[in-house]
């Protein structure tokens, strides 16, 4: 018998991170989340995470500040976030992103919020 390992998550139930993404399917070397909505506001403090950012605008705009440069995402553009990397996102506009983390986010406190 081959991998039965394929999974589907419903959105519907997909549970919620502390800083509002929606966790989505998760392998054993990736997983990905939903930031749905997101509003404008203050953007919070830089943070460095222990894993790779992959991620696509399905609607919005937003600032992503990182390492002493700025990018401004827009509807259609993906970008990426180097592991350690110091970042942060300041919110222009209602924003919708899927993004894929390596190793996955939500394992071993990666995607906690920094103290």
């Amino acid at each position: 018998m081959g991998d039965t390992t394929i999974m589907k998550v419903q959105g519907a139930h997909s549970p919620r991170g502390e800083m509002g993404q929606k966790y989505l399917a998760t392998g054993k070397n990736v997983a990905m989340r939903l930031w749905e909505d997101a509003q404008p506001g203050d953007p919070k403090p830089p943070a460095a995470r222990d894993y790779e950012t992959v991620g696509y605008v399905i609607k919005g705009r937003a600032e992503l500040h990182s390492e002493g440069q700025m990018v401004l995402l827009e509807t259609g553009d993906s970008w990426v976030v180097p592991k350690g990397a110091s970042h942060t996102y300041k919110i222009l506009e209602p924003f919708t992103a899927v993004e894929a983390t390596y190793p996955p986010a939500h394992v071993h406190g990666r995607d906690e919020e920094p103290a």
